[in-house]
């Protein structure tokens, strides 16, 4: 199964989500703005997140997420912090789904900082889809 994490994170909240899931599927957790970000070959999950940022999502987020080819993702899980609310979720959802990429409806969330309960939950969630 090929399976990549990607995210955006200015605080570095959703980065710590994405390395709890990224080392519980045995794969790196790979920033959009990283040179190894683009998908060289398809995925099977993609792991995907990022947070709010003035109601949306930061451009860099945004202009990763438009790269994406429906035939280079099977399924995409999308995961988020954010200070205010879970908004972020469903943008990113609105995204993938404009391109036709399959969105798996389960979610992980965390407000602020992730706590080590929550690190370890979202590495529990992130091995449901393997």
């Amino acid at each position: 199964m090929n399976i990549a994490v990607r995210y955006y994170s200015r605080s570095g909240n959703t980065k710590a989500l994405a390395d709890a899931i990224a080392k519980a599927v045995g794969e790196p957790a790979v920033s959009v703005e990283a040179p190894e970000a683009p998908l060289t070959a398809p995925v099977d999950v993609l792991f995907i997140g990022g947070a709010l940022y003035a109601y949306g999502l930061d451009r860099h987020l945004k202009d990763y997420l438009q790269t994406l080819k429906k035939e280079s993702v099977k399924r995409a899980v999308v995961f988020s912090t954010s200070w205010l609310s879970k908004h972020s979720l469903d943008l990113i959802k609105k995204e993938l789904s404009a391109r036709g990429i399959p969105v798996e409806d389960g979610t992980f969330y965390a407000k602020n900082r992730p706590s080590p309960d929550e690190l370890r939950a979202a590495a529990d969630f992130a091995k449901k889809y393997l």
